[in-house]
């Protein structure tokens, strides 16, 4: 038995644990890794599939593409959400992980807007949507399979792992991206060479299918299964949409709140921010090349990847609240200081104003995963926070770059990025005054847990 009891306490074997961590950041490298990829190489993207649209209208549209996937994404949540609740977290993470990297694989195989015209477009858009359609169910799945598994004394710690994952995907398909830029000529690229990191997603897609098939299910999963009579659990997951729409509304929408603020944030710094660096700003006026922007922005990913756990760990010590509070006054404090830096022009400038940006962010990151799943129950966990989750990040993450790209080039102010970020600080700061503590907590619906 991996699993016992001692009086109302959960014990669960810490290789369990550790095991089961492991798995869902893994997979969770494989889902971001994609994000990596396509931020980093749009520029070539929009060469390759919106060939005939002006340079400014082809940025806007590689983005869009990007952002439908986004806004895609709460139908993912509706469908994988309460299929989680109903067959369990760990059979729903093994399919999203196959749409994800079958999605992305497709990418590197769809002819070119030379060759197939329209259809290229159109099938781009048809992977993104696969794409999306499997986002939606895995993080919300991911957090809920984490923060349940997880020791109540060490959730933030645990559930800062998952972000860890997706801090390496996105650094992993980054530095691919950057890499082959580098060493291609501009014709090797625009021809074939872009295509090579999209395909090694199936691989990816394979590792991740293959840990995530040795877990067992979480235990307050299980609990839940051994409690609940089939027929009124069956009767109560039909209802699941109506209830965590009336029921747990007040849940519904500090979730979304929350999300909000992580997500521009976060899509700020790894969607937007290559192309502000590269496009946006003229390479005169920065004076930083394309590739040592790109390896800027790396280097911030890898520090972040050595923090987060850190700051997952003081949220076990101090709470949640204040360092999610911590973040949002970042924002709004730090974020037009950020793009200043950014602005002024020069390597070192560039990496200071991107790493506070990243060490913001990471006050986010490495928290919600274990915050978020703390706001619902058992039994609408996974269906209640990944309808919130998806829904807020469609709606105001995933359209940051298309948003940006927009402003910018509509007002001609180049600082509405810091803009964008204040606004979302003060929305997180509204949301953490309704929130209460989590930390060292039992999960609602579920018993103690220690490892």
């Amino acid at each position: 038995m991996v699993e016992g009891k001692a009086g109302d306490v959960q014990v669960v074997e810490p290789a369990v644990i550790n095991r089961a961590v492991g798995a869902a950041a893994i997979g969770n490298i494989t889902e971001w890794y994609d994000f990596g990829v396509y931020g980093y190489l749009a520029t070539t993207i929009q060469k390759v599939f919106f060939t005939d649209l002006p340079a400014s209208a082809g940025q806007i549209a590689t983005f869009g593409v990007f952002a439908v996937s986004f806004l895609i994404r709460p139908f993912g949540g509706l469908i994988f959400g309460p299929l989680g609740d109903r067959i369990g977290r760990k059979k729903v993470l093994s399919l999203t992980v196959i749409l994800m990297a079958l999605g992305t694989f497709a990418l590197g195989v769809i002819p070119s807007y030379g060759a197939i015209g329209l259809a290229a477009p159109l099938l781009v858009l048809l992977a993104r949507l696969v794409q999306g359609i499997s986002t939606g169910g895995e993080y919300g799945n991911a957090m809920t399979f984490i923060a349940e598994y997880a020791p109540d004394r060490r959730r933030g710690f645990f559930g800062s792992w998952l972000e860890f994952g997706t801090l390496t995907g996105y650094a992993f398909g980054a530095t691919i991206a950057t890499v082959l830029s580098a060493v291609l000529s501009d014709q090797a690229l625009l021809t074939w060479g872009w295509r090579i990191p999209f395909l090694l997603a199936l691989p990816l897609g394979a590792v991740g299918l293959y840990l995530r098939r040795r877990l067992e299910e979480s235990p307050a999963f299980a609990q839940l299964q051994e409690t609940e009579k089939p027929d009124e659990r069956v009767q109560s997951l039909g209802g699941e949409l109506r209830a965590v729409f009336t029921k747990y509304w007040p849940a519904m929408v500090l979730c979304a709140g929350l999300v909000l603020t992580w997500n521009v944030a976060n899509y700020m710094l790894t969607s937007y921010m290559p192309t502000y660096l590269t496009e946006t700003l003229p390479e005169q006026h920065t004076g930083v090349g394309k590739t040592a922007s790109e390896i800027l922005q790396i280097v911030v990913l890898v520090l972040l990847m050595v923090v987060i756990t850190f700051v997952g760990r003081l949220s076990d010590k101090v709470g949640r609240r204040p360092v999610i509070l911590a973040g949002c006054l970042g924002l709004v404090v730090l974020s037009l200081p950020a793009v200043l830096l950014v602005r002024a022009g020069g390597a070192t400038s560039t990496f200071f104003g991107l790493l506070v940006m990243g060490l913001v962010l990471v006050l986010f990151s490495a928290i919600l995963p274990s915050t978020l799943p703390a706001l619902f129950p058992t039994n609408v966990r996974a269906g209640g926070l990944s309808i919130a989750f998806n829904l807020s990040a469609s709606l105001f993450g995933g359209t940051t770059a298309t948003v940006m790209s927009a402003l910018v080039s509509g007002t001609g102010d180049l600082n509405w990025p810091a803009y964008y970020l204040m606004i979302a600080g003060v929305i997180g700061g509204i949301c953490v005054f309704f929130m209460r503590e989590t930390a060292r907590k039992p999960l609602p619906g579920s018993v103690a847990r220690e490892d």
